[in-house]
């Protein structure tokens, strides 16, 4: 099944981390790897995916946030790490060594232009037979939500950003 979470509301990893929660709850074998999001940028989920050992594979493939947040990177440093996180999550598709991979910010990649739409397409197209797959990120090309089985869009409602709210820790991080 190909699975799409995007929109502009919060919810879209987390929702991907829930599904692969689940599937290794099945006794699944989950692979996730974030675009954008770096190493030196810690979240919740980092500290408790990386426990979970063998079963549930999560590397983070990005540099950082793209043009914000004092990003300083060259574009081309960001080019670079998106089209090898792809490549690894290539990898680990075609490996069927997991039941479920998770590809988590590959919209915002697509978006940015930092990796070419038309290799991300084919990858939903070539998907092994008893393998899902997740994408996630604002911004999910039409023709991706068109090949998707499911498709959800988190909107944007209400958010303490709004009023000016720093992100907390435990909720955004």
């Amino acid at each position: 099944m190909l699975l799409v979470f995007t929109g502009d509301g919060k919810g879209k990893t987390t929702a991907a981390i829930g599904h692969g929660i689940r599937a290794l709850g099945q006794g699944k074998r989950v692979f996730m790897i974030q675009f954008i999001k770096s190493r030196s940028y810690q979240s919740g989920e980092d500290i408790i995916l990386s426990r979970l050992g063998k079963r549930f594979v999560f590397k983070k493939g990005g540099r950082g946030f793209v043009g914000i947040l004092g990003d300083m990177l060259p574009r081309q440093v960001h080019r670079a790490a998106a089209l090898k996180t792809l490549a690894e999550g290539e990898r680990a598709l075609r490996s069927k060594k997991y039941d479920l991979v998770i590809l988590d910010e590959i919209n915002v990649a697509l978006t940015l232009k930092l990796i070419p739409k038309a290799r991300v397409l084919k990858l939903m197209r070539t998907v092994p037979e008893g393998v899902d797959l997740v994408l996630t990120g604002r911004g999910a090309p039409r023709e991706m939500e068109v090949r998707a089985d499911l498709v959800t869009r988190c909107e944007d409602v209400k958010h303490p950003y709004h009023w000016g709210a720093k992100a907390r820790k435990g909720i955004e991080y």
